[in-house]
């Protein structure tokens, strides 16, 4: 059940909205507020609908990936823009993310392969919601994986976790303080009446829950507003895509650059539940391409954009389960089993195709169906936590994970 803080903390941004500056922004000075502590930040992506990993990061070495997918694998390396970016002779990615391939070379970017949730189901809302709580099979865990992983402080920044959504996602509920931000520019009180109405039920309220939320909710508000005063201009040349994720991204970067105390951000991107007509004319092309070209610009234009900061900067993202390995007869792929995670960051042991391999046999197939789940994607989450976020409290994070050690994805 969500916490009476959140309730109101979202009943309060309910009437927020476009509109003129509040009066006591005026009175508020962001910069002289702003943390100044250089923190590390870990940046969580959702790729919600199930994204084909086998198309993604494609076994161009298994010669049972081109028996399963007759008409929509991906051609192996032949040096033109139709074929897989070779990694290491045995996977490559996708055309469509050759963007990425630099940050590969440069050993920032990790791929962790047969990555899953040891849970069976082929459900988009479960398998998310569990993936979201990092409680895989439970239903009755009302907070997220990524609202436990935060150190609880004395004065937490009110922006220190954030999420590009209009509403709270699942993995943000939780006891620590979290805002869903739809656009930073959105984020302000309507007018100034509405304004002083606000400040003045919070503040005269005797209740110390409701004031606390309401103090927090406006700070976090002058703060964004201060961040928006000034123009933002991506850093080295970087260009972000005009999709909600690249959007999403540069509003992230804008709120890091601010130096106002993140720690952590979450953002999501769907349309990947490719059942039918996943490629076009040719495997390059089509739906899951342009997904794909957007999704990998997106982190490419980050990176660029954060430069020397992404030394403290991990991104990491996932897909609530991958699909099938055979394609079907719509030139699509069903709901599967296991999947591919990305880790993107100057701390990244990258380079490096992480995981064990199960293969593509039918004997090896998950059910006689899907790829096999041979990584927790609890494994990957709880190296991230403990090295990025400090957080070694990992029982508490991923209640009843008993896993294996960290794949030492992160170099910290």
């Amino acid at each position: 059940m969500p916490s009476r803080r959140i309730f109101l903390k979202n009943s309060a941004l309910a009437m927020m909205g476009v509109g003129s500056v509040p009066t006591w922004l005026g009175r508020a000075v962001y910069a002289q507020n702003a943390p100044t502590e250089r923190k590390k930040i870990l940046i969580a992506i959702f790729q919600r609908g199930a994204v084909d990993g086998l198309n993604v990061v494609v076994p161009h070495g298994e010669p049972n990936y081109y028996a399963l997918r007759p008409s929509i694998a991906l051609p192996r390396p032949n040096g033109t823009e139709t074929g897989a970016i070779d990694l290491d002779g045995h996977f490559g990615l996708n055309p469509a993310l050759k963007a990425l391939k630099p940050l590969w070379d440069k050993k920032q970017l990790a791929i962790v392969e047969a990555v899953g949730s040891p849970d069976p189901t082929r459900s988009h809302f479960d398998a998310q919601d569990y993936m979201e709580s990092g409680t895989p099979g439970m239903k009755n865990t009302y907070d997220g994986w990524l609202n436990r992983a935060l150190v609880r402080e004395q004065t937490p920044s009110p922006l220190r976790a954030i999420s590009l959504s209009t509403d709270l996602p699942r993995t943000l509920r939780g006891p620590n303080d979290a805002l869903a931000i739809g656009n930073l520019n959105d984020f302000q009180v309507k007018d100034a009446k509405a304004s002083a109405t606000f400040e003045g039920m919070y503040g005269a309220t005797t209740d110390t829950v409701l004031n606390g939320t309401g103090k927090e909710t406006f700070e976090a508000i002058r703060i964004v507003q201060g961040i928006t005063k000034l123009p933002y201009t991506p850093s080295n040349g970087a260009h972000y895509p005009n999709g909600r994720l690249g959007q999403s991204l540069q509003q992230i970067a804008r709120v890091i650059r601010a130096g106002v105390g993140l720690e952590v951000a979450f953002t999501d991107v769907g349309g990947w539940d490719t059942h039918v007509n996943e490629v076009g004319q040719q495997p390059h092309q089509g739906q899951l391409a342009n997904l794909l070209r957007d999704f990998g610009d997106a982190l490419a234009a980050f990176s660029q954009d954060m430069g020397d900061r992404m030394a403290d900067i991990t991104v990491v993202t996932m897909s609530e389960f991958g699909r099938t390995a055979k394609e079907n007869g719509d030139r699509g792929t069903d709901h599967g089993h296991a999947n591919v995670m990305f880790a993107l960051g100057g701390g990244v042991r990258g380079g490096k195709v992480y995981g064990d391999w199960p293969g593509l046999e039918r004997e090896q197939l998950y059910e006689g169906r899907d790829l096999n789940v041979t990584t927790d994607f609890r494994t990957v989450l709880s190296e991230l936590v403990s090295k990025q976020m400090g957080n070694r409290d990992l029982s508490h994070i991923f209640p009843g994970f008993h896993g294996p050690a960290a794949k030492g994805i992160l170099d910290v």
